[in-house]
């Protein structure tokens, strides 16, 4: 697998995005991924909020943009662990690096801004069999450092099933799924980098084991990424969480 890191132009708000693109990657080759960070969606959807002397703001900022969010008095650190788009993020994302002393959401809408990127690379570029994610840096229980992580994606299988098949002794494979969206994602944001390399945007390209799909996410392909968080393996720990639903 080969990933490769692009340098763009500061992106600013309301931006072209497409245009962005167009200027950055001159070629694209066919059974490749392109990864685009979320901040950029967001920069060109001028998600910015300006701050205010209210010393709550980004408290109601983030119980407002989360699906689900705890107290920030139960993290020393003053954080909010929240749920969004059925993902375990600290702040629902909001962020307030590389933000021109703003703070900066998600795009209003991942999954539509990642089906239309990848419409428009197909065209633009001639290929058929190409793949899109949006990327964020999230962290991880128990261990220092943010990874890459996918919001969204579209054109490829982001789920490769090992159910049913046999391990190297035979012993048949019950529940074991490879997440390719998640994996190809965070190889991506390992060369995009996570301070002022202004390298949002990388291609991911000789992918063995991937499937190529010709049409954007359905709800029941989109849902057969969502694990009911009682049923989730880390349930003993989620569902003691003091959650608020939004």
């Amino acid at each position: 697998m080969k990933v490769t890191a692009y340098k763009t132009p500061i992106v600013k708000a309301n931006d072209d995005l497409k245009q962005i693109i167009k200027g950055t990657i001159k070629s694209l080759p066919e059974r490749s991924v392109v990864v685009i960070a979320s901040k950029i969606f967001s920069t060109c959807e001028n998600r910015f909020v300006e701050k205010t002397d209210n010393p709550n703001q980004k408290y109601d900022l983030i119980k407002n943009e989360a699906n689900a969010y705890t107290d920030p008095h139960s993290s020393k650190y003053g954080l909010m662990m929240t749920i969004k788009r059925n993902i375990l993020f600290v702040n629902a994302g909001i962020d307030e690096s590389n933000a021109e002393n703003k703070y900066i959401l998600w795009p209003e809408n991942p999954q539509k801004s990642v089906n239309d990127i990848w419409e428009f690379l197909r065209k633009e570029y001639g290929v058929k069999e190409v793949g899109v994610t949006m990327s964020d840096s999230a962290s991880q229980m128990l261990n220092w450092g943010v990874v890459g992580r996918a919001i969204a994606y579209c054109g490829f299988n982001p789920l490769r099933s090992y159910v049913g098949t046999k391990d190297l002794f035979g012993k048949e494979m019950k529940m074991e799924k490879t997440n390719v969206m998640q994996s190809l994602t965070d190889a991506a944001v390992l060369e995009m980098g996570e301070g002022a390399e202004q390298t949002p945007i990388a291609i991911v390209e000789d992918i063995t084991n991937i499937e190529f799909l010709d049409h954007v996410p359905t709800k029941e392909e989109l849902d057969e990424l969502v694990i009911d968080i009682k049923d989730d393996a880390f349930a003993p720990i989620l569902t003691k969480a003091e959650w608020h639903q939004n």
